[in-house]
């Protein structure tokens, strides 16, 4: 009789945004005439750009040529997009990343949720919370987190790292030494970015205890700030303590195409000189044939003059967005954060409400869907995410019946 792994019967109920869907759906069942305007998953709505529509259907027209067809991709991607990401989004900043230290994937998402297969089983995890969900989820699935304690709402071997505007929504160093650092910036959910001097901080801290920083930088394109770096790269450092994984999701529209990718560089290495370069490029090989020729070539374009105008006009109009969203609430009377070097506006709740309850309220009475903040992490109660990835006017829309109620 076949037994199933153990470690998945640990996981906590749905994916929180599976769980958001079905109450949505539950809702607009229920009020079937009654317009839903959703602020709560954080998917793109404006369709692909141009060069990027122009590159893909000239990747499709030279996969029906035989001399040029593509079958699968190299284990690591096609060379003139690792090329190209290598030099524009590390080498024009001052990074030294190599083209072969870069992994091409079909997503961030992907990414995050299988680099912790290369980790020891006992290692010691730190996460900033609040905290993007697959970042703990996949480490239960390892077996990494311990036990679930209902009344704390935290795994017992997992280091917390309170993420509040107590302070600023920047995390303190630990008193107990972790692992595995996972750091999101600009941060899914709160919105907020850390700053130069405050990630050179952690560079310094894994260095010194020889633990590995996991960077989230899907949404640098986000970024207003000089004083933000886009990359932790940009670091003095890095090279030996930091993984990164990048998007093309919400820059260039791909969460329907899928692409991505993670750097690890080959100074990174274990306490017993074990480079995670290897290791990661044998999981890579063995458990992923490549991302399409036709995604990689468009997310080529996505670099050129053009596109990177094109990208710039997306980014703008969605930060118009989060302008209106941020800038209304704080009218409202509401206590604001984010929106300046990211999509998101992170809120707290009126009245001391559970997040649950104001999600609540908001769908019931002005029909608009936001993100439960506890969905993200102990941290997150009585808060409250909304993106700005809708389109203007449905924003604009939900704008106005959150003022309503």
């Amino acid at each position: 009789m076949f037994t199933v792994n153990k470690d998945y019967l640990a996981l906590r109920g749905s994916y929180l945004f599976s769980g958001i869907a079905s109450r949505v759906r539950d809702y607009k069942n229920s009020n079937p005439d009654k317009k839903v305007i959703s602020l709560g998953i954080g998917d793109v709505t404006r369709p692909l750009t141009p060069v990027v529509i122009k590159a893909l259907h000239e990747a499709v027209e030279s996969q029906g040529q035989e001399e040029t067809f593509k079958g699968y991709a190299p284990d690591l991607g096609y060379v003139f997009l690792r090329d190209t990401i290598a030099e524009k989004d590390f080498k024009s900043r001052g990074c030294e990343v190599e083209s072969d230290e870069i992994f091409v994937s079909d997503g961030a998402k992907s990414d995050s949720g299988n680099i912790q297969e290369i980790f020891g089983r006992d290692n010691i995890i730190a996460v900033t919370d609040p905290v993007y969900p697959v970042y703990v989820d996949s480490n239960v699935m390892a077996g990494r987190t311990g036990e679930y304690d209902e009344k704390t709402d935290r795994w017992s071997k997992v280091i917390y790292l309170p993420c509040t505007a107590g302070n600023n929504f920047s995390p303190a160093l630990p008193e107990r030494t972790p692992d595995i650092i996972y750091i999101c910036s600009p941060n899914n959910p709160t919105g907020s970015a850390l700053s130069r001097h405050e990630l050179q901080k952690w560079v310094d801290y894994a260095n010194e205890h020889h633990s590995v920083i996991i960077f989230d930088a899907a949404y640098e394109a986000y970024i207003s700030e000089e004083d933000i770096p886009h990359s932790i790269y940009e670091c003095e450092g890095a090279r030996t303590c930091a993984i990164e994984i990048r998007s093309f999701s919400k820059n260039a529209g791909f969460t329907g195409v899928r692409l991505g990718y993670t750097v690890v560089p080959k100074d990174l290495k274990s306490a017993d000189g074990v480079g995670l370069y290897s290791l990661w490029k044998r999981r890579h090989g063995t458990k992923f044939n490549g991302a399409p020729y036709i995604q990689q070539w468009a997310g080529c374009a996505v670099y050129s003059e053009e596109g990177q105008k094109e990208i710039r006009e997306n980014v703008g109009y969605y930060m118009e967005n989060a302008r209106l969203i941020r800038e209304s609430l704080k009218d409202m009377g509401y206590e604001v954060y984010g929106g300046v070097n990211a999509p998101y506006i992170w809120l707290k709740t009126p009245d001391n409400m559970t997040s649950w309850e104001f999600f609540d309220v908001l769908l019931k009475k002005a029909g608009v869907v936001g993100t439960p903040g506890s969905g993200f992490g102990p941290s997150g109660e009585h808060y409250f995410r909304l993106t700005a990835f809708g389109k203007h006017e449905d924003t604009k829309e939900a704008v106005k019946r959150i003022q309503s109620i």
